[in-house]
């Protein structure tokens, strides 16, 4: 027991380092660039002068575009890593101001997010060495393989309607302003809050409609038997742009990701990191 009480103390410890808790803040910013490209990208799809793909690998490919774009990359690898390693650690033992059912929650959900800043680390990696496959192509292969095997149908279903639920709270996560939790909101100015929320409700709800039409299309492909209608959120952009006014509406989402973008910035200075 003492053995285990020491390992939780040193991961707390290694969550709370200054190195750690400094590049986890580079990491926010770095997110931020990321869903700037994206936003940029959805207005360009909408209008029609969109030549890369409408998702994290396209996004990417956008930042290495812009001047010193390799040393950006760097920047955004090492950051994002750093933010899957705080809450790697942050799954294991942290939210230690949280209890019950609702500790377990926060540590599965940072679980969740180690998955995420690890694999756009990874492809920004990829993107830095000139490696990096199509996201949507990667998608429609992975959605056809796991339909290819015994059960493949239900389970990416399943998936589908999880990504429709993840969408569905991100919205609520947003409208609800529950963001605000995590930002250290004694340091900041009544203007900076005011920002600070405006840019966080509609970050929130643009990503979680993304996300919705996502898992619609993961769901769909399962129903019909066409992994090729999952094509990730390149396909769930241009999909919003097919509907009635979608070109309006992919405008929207996208200045609603350019929002989430700047709100990151405001994470990366009043977001609490380390415990």
């Amino acid at each position: 027991m003492t053995a285990v009480n020491t390992a939780r103390g040193t991961a707390r410890r290694a969550a709370r380092n200054p190195a750690l808790v400094g590049l986890t803040r580079v990491g926010f910013i770095g997110y931020g660039l990321v869903h700037l490209a994206l936003g940029s990208l959805a207005i360009q799809i909408a209008l029609g002068h969109s030549g890369q793909e409408g998702d994290q690998s396209g996004a990417f490919h956008v930042l290495a575009g812009q001047p010193f774009g390799k040393l950006l990359l760097i920047v955004v690898v090492v950051g994002l890593t750093a933010m899957a390693i705080w809450q790697l650690l942050l799954a294991a033992v942290g939210h230690v101001d949280k209890h019950g059912k609702a500790r377990t929650f926060e540590r599965i959900a940072s679980g969740a997010r180690v998955v995420v800043y690890a694999v756009l680390a990874w492809t920004a990696y990829k993107v830095l060495k000139g490696t990096a496959a199509s996201s949507a192509r990667q998608q429609r292969d992975v959605t056809s393989g796991a339909m290819a095997h015994t059960g493949g149908v239900w389970l990416i279903g399943i998936v589908g309607v999880g990504v429709v639920a993840l969408g569905i709270g991100l919205i609520w996560y947003g409208a609800k302003h529950q963001f605000e939790r995590k930002l250290r909101t004694g340091q900041m100015s009544r203007k900076a809050k005011r920002v600070a929320r405006w840019l966080g409700t509609a970050g929130y709800v643009a990503k979680g409609v993304a996300f919705g039409i996502v898992g619609v299309l993961l769901t769909d492909a399962a129903v019909t038997h066409e992994p090729g209608a999952s094509t990730g959120l390149d396909a769930a952009l241009r999909v919003l742009a097919a509907q009635p006014f979608g070109e309006l509406l992919l405008i929207v989402a996208g200045v609603g990701v350019i929002a989430f973008g700047v709100y990151c910035f405001f994470q990366a200075r009043y977001r609490k990191v380390g415990s």
